[in-house]
Parts: structure tokens; sequence; C-alpha cells
């Protein structure tokens, strides 16, 4: 395994994407404008794809499908709820990452990183886990990473359980990333930002004809800034993704695509809760379970230590064939490498050190991952008859192979108190080895001085999956409509942690192995009152098995756990979806109760068993497109009851003499699952070149535990943004985001700590189009 090496890119990333980009704004020409297709209705095929964000002045079109290939109708007919992150609400919002475009989407939190939980993506959809359900064009995208949205045109939610399209899953939904790809047109490209916190932003996007049937677009990104308000939190990145395009115009189209993406940053390490005791003598200094009443800026890491240095590489090689008489087959073959490689500072609170001492713990995680992954699928879809009956169909197989190693870093002479011996923390400074610090005013340029090296701990997982498919909307009439699907897995995973020496101790090896096979289903029924309307009734499974994440992440494959049943989910959901306003604007809502009934906890035993049960209800509104010719919209509201009607069994007694009771936690709110959450973007076009826009996410009580003692409070955040047209080829943007300055916290699943959202910031952007 080769293991990334601590660098910083700097400047130097952005002049080099800088200067790959200025050739194309200086030596532009005009092209002719593309036009993106329309669905239409009646027995007349609907294009594939149809990308949202299709400008039109101050409009976008409303999304039409999906663009995969397992969404056999229009999203209008689609029993499911589903958000379409245009890009057009990326680039107004001034959002740069994956996690910034998803705060426009109510229902989804982001988690924070733990022991076991790597830094990266890690999002909760309706208050289920979706870690590992990120798709890129349709395949999982393993691997923890922080995704970027330089190569994106634009980003899909999918709602309710997943596993119908994407085999293991959560129940609360899953998200399919949509790269650009090449279209059969000229145009060039660029964005150059600059802003406070030392914010430095390019961007290019180019692509080029080649002959009357191929094309050529490549992707480019330079970022650099520092976290508002949060000290010396901080990073920079740089990205490249080419593709060529053969026969875009015929019936065999043949894609090759790359994507690299290197980042270095320093890592957040975020503030701890007030630690509350139930019990004992330290009642009486019961902190209240929120994150410390701290200034904003306070860093409990080591500037000197504390690093993260991710890269992702992946290749894809996509075919589709139209045989011409409404069958398409279409084969993706892809290859992704991601590796990681950090030491983190988490203040740790675990042993009281807050309350009882005024004092943090500076506990040291550390990872050193890289994850390979080669997927395969072939998938037949198209337009028959049988009878009166239309039948709109996807039919595939899938295969993939994920293999991650993973290890840690030791320390010398360590990161424990050398005055206690343990993570117990009386005092700070210099006499702890600057293991621990104060919670007030720590210093993040402690001089730490220690060595590290490789852990010979090192774990190795291996996942393989076989799944095949089959979905068909059934049309009987133009108003009653049928949508069914199944899908069946063959997952494999093995766990391999070969024997090895640690100070003189030899730990022997384990070995673990899951082997199951399940089948899950979704089926609708679809009414439809107008040609722009829909009423739907539908019903989703979902299985979730041990070892979910191929490796890298809290729901590891263990001994304890290898021979458990999937978790099972199912999701009963009553929607609405309208189009008005000419079609315009996309209207819905929809109602929705999930359960999984055979959830993992300790049973009466003391072991692990499927015998657990927990439970969300919950309502959501959406209206995404345009108002009025000058008016665009783009949000939603989600309300979510989530509670665990069954935790199992907690020990009473001591681990000598165990005494399981059920659990006290019975009946408590879904962690990282709030109850109220909202997002609204909307622009005006105040004058034909000046348009000025705002945006606001609000979200309720967000419980850390289970326990539901230590939780962070709601906030609301208000953003605003102005752009003006200079001429058909420049425009500039301006972005304050976080506008009031609120303090927040934006990640909270550890029960350590929560995650701090970035103060005030401000960029101007100028963009080229050529």
């Amino acid at each position: 395994m080769s293991y990334i090496k601590s660098r910083k890119h700097g400047p130097a990333a952005l002049a080099a994407v800088a200067t790959l980009a200025m050739p194309f704004v200086v030596h532009a020409a005009d092209p002719a404008e593309a036009n993106a297709p329309v669905a239409t209705q009646g027995d007349q095929k609907i294009p594939e794809v149809t990308v949202a964000g299709h400008n039109k002045g101050n409009q976008f079109e409303i999304p039409q499908r999906s663009a995969s290939d397992k969404f056999t109708v229009p999203l209008l007919d689609s029993p499911k709820s589903v958000t379409v992150i245009p890009s057009e609400v990326i680039a107004q919002t001034g959002a740069t990452s994956l996690a910034d475009a998803l705060r426009t989407v109510p229902g989804i939190t982001i988690g924070a990183a733990e022991g076991g939980n790597p830094v990266g993506d890690n999002l909760f959809i309706r208050g289920y886990n979706a870690q590992t359900d990120t798709y890129i064009d349709g395949i999982r995208d393993s691997g923890s990473q922080s995704r970027e949205v330089f190569a994106l045109e634009q980003v899909e939610v999918v709602k309710g359980p997943n596993s119908a399209y994407g085999g293991r899953s959560s129940a609360g939904g899953g998200l399919n990333m949509v790269s650009k790809t090449p279209k059969l047109d000229n145009f060039y490209n660029a964005t150059v930002g600059f802003g406070t916190d030392n914010y430095k932003r390019v961007t290019a996007d180019v692509n080029r004809t080649l002959g009357s049937d191929s094309a050529f677009r490549v992707a480019l990104m330079g970022f650099e800034a520092d976290v508002a308000g949060r000290g010396p939190v901080g990073g920079d990145r740089w990205g490249i993704a080419p593709s060529i395009g053969f026969g875009l115009s015929g019936p065999t189209k043949v894609n090759l695509s790359y994507y690299h993406m290197e980042s270095s940053e320093l890592p957040d390490t975020g503030i701890p809760f007030n630690n509350p005791f139930s019990t004992g003598a330290n009642v009486a200094r019961n902190g209240n379970g929120t994150p410390l009443s701290v200034p904003r800026d306070t860093f409990y890491g080591l500037t000197n230590r504390d690093f993260r240095d991710t890269e992702t590489d992946i290749g894809t090689v996509d075919v589709k064939h139209d045989f011409g008489n409404g069958l398409t087959l279409r084969n993706v073959t892809r290859y992704g490498k991601t590796s990681q490689d950090y030491v983190w500072t988490q203040p740790d609170d675990s042993k009281g050190n807050v309350v009882l001492y005024g004092t943090v713990w500076r506990r040291a995680n550390s990872r050193v991952t890289e994850t390979d992954t080669l997927a395969n699928t072939t998938a037949l879809s198209g337009e028959v008859r049988t009878g009166t009956i239309k039948h709109n169909f996807s039919a595939g197989i899938e295969f993939s192979r994920e293999e991650t190693e993973r290890s840690s870093y030791i320390f010398t002479p360590g990161t424990n108190n050398p005055l206690t011996k343990t993570f117990t923390c009386p005092t700070a400074g210099a006499e702890t080895l600057y293991n621990c610090t104060t919670v007030v005013n720590p210093n993040p340029d402690d001089p730490w001085n220690y060595s590290r090296a490789l852990s010979p701990a090192v774990t190795n997982v291996k996942t393989n999956t076989r799944g095949a498919y089959v979905f068909d909307t059934l049309e009987f009439t133009p108003q009653w409509l049928v949508n069914l699907g199944v899908r069946w897995d063959d997952y494999r995973s093995v766990l391999d942690v070969p024997q090895y020496t640690l100070n003189g101790t030899t730990t022997a090896a384990s070995h673990a192995e899951v082997k199951s096979t399940f089948a899950n289903y979704q089926a609708g029924v679809v009414y439809k009152p107008a040609a722009n309307s829909s009423v739907y009734l539908s019903y989703a499974t979902s299985s979730t098995p041990p070892g979910n994440d191929a490796g890298d992440g809290l729901d590891g494959l263990t001994v304890a756990i290898q021979n458990l049943k999937p978790q099972e989910s199912k999701n009963w959901e009553l929607g609405t979806k309208w189009e008005v306003l000419a079609r315009r604007l996309s209207l819905s809502a929809a109602i929705f109760k999930s359960d999984m009934n055979n959830a993992r906890v300790t049973a009466p035993d003391g072991t692990t068993q499927n015998v657990g049960k927990k439970s969300v209800r919950g309502f959501e509104v959406g209206a995404t497109g345009n108002i009025t010719n000058a008016w665009q919209v783009f949000g939603g509201y989600t309300w979510l009851d989530g509670r665990v009607d069954d935790n199992g069994y907690v020990n009473t007694g001591t681990t000598a003499k165990p005494v399981y009771a059920p659990s006290p936690y019975n009946g408590n709110v879904f962690p990282t699952t709030p109850k109220h959450s909202a997002s609204l973007w909307t622009t005006y076009a105040v004058l034909p070149n000046l348009t000025i826009g705002g945006g606001a996410t609000s979200m309720s009580k967000v419980y850390a535990n289970v326990n539901n003692n230590k939780w962070a409070p709601g906030y609301t955040r208000f953003d605003a943004m102005a752009s003006y047209t200079l001429n058909k080829n420049v425009s500039l943007q301006l972005n304050v985001q976080n506008l009031a300055d609120k303090l927040y916290f934006d990640k909270v699943s550890s029960p350590h700590y929560a995650g701090v959202g970035a103060g005030r910031s401000a960029s101007l952007t100028a963009s080229f189009k050529y």
C-alpha cells in the first residue's frame, strides 16, 4: 500500500490552474448556443437525460428527468421524492464543495468524524446514515472524501430506501453526482474569485468539438481558503477532469473520462460538549449538554501535528448503443482510487475534564487509508408495448470489487497525560507534554514535538458485490401508471488483520467474513390528474448488511457482527408533484413513514443481535423554478419525527457480573435528526443586468447521541448574492456567506464535540463565457 505524504499545495496549485485557464479566455471564440431537450407528452419518446439549469437570462428549466437509467420515466411521474440541485443554484450560492451544495436541501444533516468514522462527507438523510450512499453517474463512490463540485452538472438527492437502486444501502436515501460530459458545441468558461479569509478560486470549463461527431471537454479547479472565524483552520485543493466523447450524434456513443483531485488542509477540531453527569458527586457541576460557550475561533488542535491530505483518481469508460427500435444498451466500467492521510485532534471530554478541571485532552485521531474500486454495470432500457400497456423499463447487472487498506499512526512518547498515565487532565501545558490544554484560550502553536510512525496494525477489507435489477413503469392509460422495481444482491465482505507486534506485545491475527444475499423492492401507483401533475403512493425496502462501509467508516465489519443479517427497512410514502406557471415552477409534497425492524443492538444476553427497532415519520414540501421571468426560487421544508423504538438492552451491573435491562433510551429521538429543517434560495433580476439573491438555512435542535443529553441548538443562517452582467461574455458575482455572522454548529454526530459553522465571509467572482 502506498501512503500519501503530508504536503501543502499553496498558491502553486492555483497558479497552475490559472495558467491553464487563461489561454481559453484570451483566445476564445463565440459558439452556437446549445438547446437543452424538453420532455414531451403522450407516446413521443422522452430524451434520456435533460440537465437541469439551462440558462435563459435569470431563468432555468426545471429538471425533467434523472440522469440515472434506473428512473424509467420523468421525475414528475416517478413515485419517489427527488431533489435536483442544478448547476445554477450551485454557482449562485457560491458552493465549492458537495457539503456546501447540500445545505440547500432540507432533511440532510452532516455528521462529525470520530475515532472510527473518518473525516469527510458523512451524510444523514431523513435521520439515517447515508455515508456510503454517494454515487457518481450511478456508480457507488467508495472511500471517505470531501467532494468538490467543479466537475458536476447537478446533484440528485433521492430520498427514501435506496437499495432497489444501489444494492446495500441506507433507509434514508442516497445522492447521485452528475458529471460534466462532452457536448457537440464549442465553449470556453472560466471563473476567477477572491475574497476574505484568503479565499482564492480559479475554475475553467472548456469544450471543443473534434470533427462533426466527437468532442473534448476539460474542467479545472484550484482553490485555497481559510475557514472564516475558525482561527488557523483552512487548506487548498486542485483538480482536473478531462473527458472525450465519440459518436455523440450517432447510435453508438463512447465517453472516456478521468477525474483527479488533491487536497491538503488543517482539519477542524470543533468544540467539546458541556459534559452532563446524571449521577454521582459531580451532578452539581453538571454541564447542560450543549457545546461549550467559548469564542468561535477557539481551536484545540496543534498546528505542528495536525494535517489532512487526500487524493482521488477515477477513470470511466461509458459506452451506449441505441438500437433504433426503442432499446438502448449501456455499459460502464470504472476504476477508482481514493486515499486519505491525517492526524486530527479531537477535543475529547469523555472523562469529564471539561467540567471537572476546565481542560481538554487533545486526543490524536489518525488514519492512513486507501480504497480501490473496480465496477462494471450493463443496462438495457427502452420502451415496449404488451397489448394496450406501454412499458418503460430498465434492466441490468452490476459487479463491483472494493478493497480498503487502513492503518493509523503511533506517536513517541505517546499522547496520554504523562502525569496521570491516562487521558485525565487535572492540569494542562508543558508538564502534560501539551497533550492537555485549557478549555479557554488554548494555544494551537504549543511546541508539541513527537515522532510518528505507521502502526503495524493494518486492516484489509475486501468487498465483492453482484447485483441484478429490473424496473418497469406500466402505463395503463395516460392517467394511471404503476412503477415496479426489484433488485437482488449477492454481498461478500472479508476483513483481515495480520498478526502484529507493538511495544513488545504480539496481537494475533483476526478474520471476519460476511456472506449475504438479499432482495429489495419498490412499487408505486401514480395518478395524473393532468399532464402537468401526479399523485402517488409508494412502498420501498432497503437492506444494510454488516460492514456496509467496506472498511472505511463507522459501520465496520467485526467478528461480533459478521454473522448478523442485514438490517431491513421499509418505507411508505404518499406524495404529489405539480409543474405550474406554464411548467416553469415545480412543486412537490410528501408524507412518509420509515421503519427499521431489526436494527443491530445489544441483546438480553449481552451479544449484538438484530432485535432493535427505529422509525421515522415525516413530511416535506419543495419548490424549484421560476415564479416570474425575473424571479427564481429553490427551497423546501422537512419535518422529521425520528424515534428509537427499541434500543435493545444495557448492562446495569458490572463487567464481571453483567445484568442486562431494557435500554432507558427507548423512545428517544434519533441522533442527527432535526425535527424541523428548511432552506430557501431565491434570486430576482431587478434590472436587465443586475440580479440580487439571498438564502436562508434553518434547522432545529440536533442530538449528538442516543442518550439525548448532548445536543446542538437550532439555528438560522442567511446568505446573500448580487451579480452584474458587464457584457455577453463577462459577469461579476458577489457572495456574502453567513450574513449575520451567526455562531452555529453544522456537524453533530460524535458524542464528544460539535463542528462549528464558518463565520461571515465574502467573495467576488468574475465569470468569463465565450
